[in-house]
């Protein structure tokens, strides 16, 4: 009996596997690519692949916290402007401000460094330089600030940067000191 031939040969498992490999680091390589570079704290191209990793999942990590801390703030933004978190802009709901005291005060804690943010009234209006001036203190440097104002709101959003790595900063004495300024 004659056995049939097909058409196209069989590719073996080596050719399978370089192809699965190839395939493999031209994608991680495209995921390291868009990593930005100032996330790397040294040449990409000194990095192995499993470092491009590690800092890639690092990376897509930071970005969801930093996605979840920008919903929990517009739901607060939304609260004491009054509005519904449905996000339809329906009407103002007279009992939203209930239970929410300004100013409100954000400490979110990164790998290197830490983000806070501020919500006060323009009625009591924070005083940024001794905010900057704490967590200059405390052993963080300021590295981007940022305000907007919504209403008869001010959102202030402070990035600052671990000075020293090794020595670290507390940030439970950064929150007690902060929390004395809205007082």
């Amino acid at each position: 009996m004659k056995k049939c031939n097909t058409d196209s040969p069989k590719p073996d498992r080596k050719t399978v596997e370089r192809n699965r490999r190839i395939h493999m680091k031209g994608l991680c390589f495209k995921l390291a690519s868009l990593i930005p570079p100032q996330h790397y704290k040294t040449s990409k191209d000194m990095l192995s692949q499993q470092d491009q990793l590690d800092f890639a999942a690092a990376y897509i990590k930071q970005l969801r916290d930093r996605i979840d801390g920008l919903k929990r703030r517009k739901e607060l933004a939304m609260i004491s402007n009054g509005l519904n978190c449905s996000g339809n802009g329906g009407s103002p709901n007279p009992m939203a401000n209930v239970g929410v005291k300004l100013p409100v005060i954000e400490l979110r804690e990164w790998e290197s460094g830490l983000e806070v943010s501020l919500i006060s009234g323009v009625d009591k209006n924070f005083m940024l330089y001794e905010v900057i001036s704490i967590l200059h203190e405390e052993g963080a440097e300021v590295v981007s600030a940022s305000f907007s104002t919504i209403g008869d709101k001010i959102f202030h959003t402070l990035h600052a940067q671990v000075r020293i790595s090794r020595v670290g900063i507390e940030t439970s004495r950064i929150w007690e000191r902060l929390q004395e300024l809205t007082c």
